[in-house]
């Protein structure tokens, strides 16, 4: 109902549509959860790995598009029943931040090395994918520091 929660709902769309996109990469089923439970049509597993990049990830691109002034209130819509939505212009502009962000790069602690953040989501599919087939003794989520 409001602009900020319209912002995040979209960079959550975008964000599981990555992560399972990876998941399917590497050869898992992204709708096989652990942490939601598992619905028709529904991509659990992506949205259990959703969980890790949130808070860092899409939060964090949000909270810098709002504090920077980018979005005005011509980037949204409201519609008659009182829900917001990101414009076409908004949602191009949200779209832009979001792949220019996947492309700055952060030290992956568990693997020790420098990643881009759209790689983030690969890595830490393959990370899992080794857990599953026996290769890593305990998934290693990803820790921001």
């Amino acid at each position: 109902m409001d602009p900020t929660n319209a912002l995040l709902s979209f960079l959550y769309v975008l964000l599981t549509a990555d992560l399972r996109a990876a998941l399917e990469a590497t050869g898992l089923d992204p709708a096989v959860g652990f942490l939601h439970s598992d619905r028709a049509g529904r991509p659990s597993l992506a949205l259990d790995l959703v969980e890790e990049f949130r808070p860092f990830f899409a939060d964090r691109l949000a909270l810098s598009l709002i504090n920077r002034k980018q979005l005005s209130e011509g980037s949204f819509r409201r519609l008659e029943n009182g829900a917001t939505l990101l414009s076409d212009d908004g949602r191009k502009l949200v779209i832009t931040a979001y792949q220019e962000r996947k492309r700055d790069e952060i030290q992956h602690a568990f693997l020790g090395e420098k990643v881009t953040m759209g790689l983030l989501w690969f890595c830490q599919a393959q990370l899992l994918a080794r857990h599953l087939r026996g290769d890593l003794d305990a998934y290693p989520p990803f820790i921001w520091k």
